[in-house]
């Protein structure tokens, strides 16, 4: 039954800087019409899990304001186009948001974000072989570094530290690697 329903059209709500909105009008399968919320991100991420030498992990603390709070993730950003390779846009948001240049980066696991009402797609990498430099932040990014051990990040995801989909998504991949 879920396989007829059908979008029968998408109207343009509001378009935004990274994202737009949609309405979506879906004919249900008794015949009915009903408009769901669609948001469209139009380039695509990449996510990165950046483990220093003595195993810690580099966490970026920073403010969200779809929840009005500061936030522990690990860094992560927008692809500049929607043709860049996640893997660039990993290295570049790795060294703008943390200063690490890294030496090896491997995928991890791909993850879509929001499925129910979003399309954004998130590429997650494991950074390794790391050397430390210099933040290069966007004007609109006041972001804080921090190294934590896994076993610290495990808890603090258990008692709802930390919530990020990606972060947690990607240290519990991590976790289950290296067991």
């Amino acid at each position: 039954m879920v396989q007829t329903l059908k979008r029968v059209k998408r109207e343009l709500v509001k378009k935004g800087v990274i994202v737009d909105m949609y309405a979506d009008h879906i004919e249900m399968p008794d015949g009915k019409t009903v408009v769901w919320d669609y948001i469209e991100h139009r380039k695509g991420a990449a996510a990165i899990l950046a483990v220093l030498p003595d195993s810690k992990i580099i966490m970026v603390k920073q403010y969200r304001n779809a929840i009005d709070r500061i936030t522990l993730e690990i860094p992560a950003g927008s692809r500049d186009s929607v043709t860049e390779d996640t893997a660039v846009c990993a290295k570049r948001e790795l060294e703008e948001e943390t200063g690490y240049v890294c030496g090896k980066l491997e995928k991890m696991l791909s993850l879509k974000s929001t499925v129910a009402f979003c399309n954004e797609f998130i590429d997650v990498y494991l950074a390794t072989d790391l050397t430390p430099g210099k933040q290069n932040l966007d004007e609109d990014e006041f972001i804080d570094i921090a190294a934590y051990d896994l076993d610290e990040l495990c808890e603090k995801i258990y008692a709802g530290e930390i919530q990020d989909a990606k972060t947690v998504a990607a240290i519990l991949a991590y976790a289950n690697q290296i067991k």
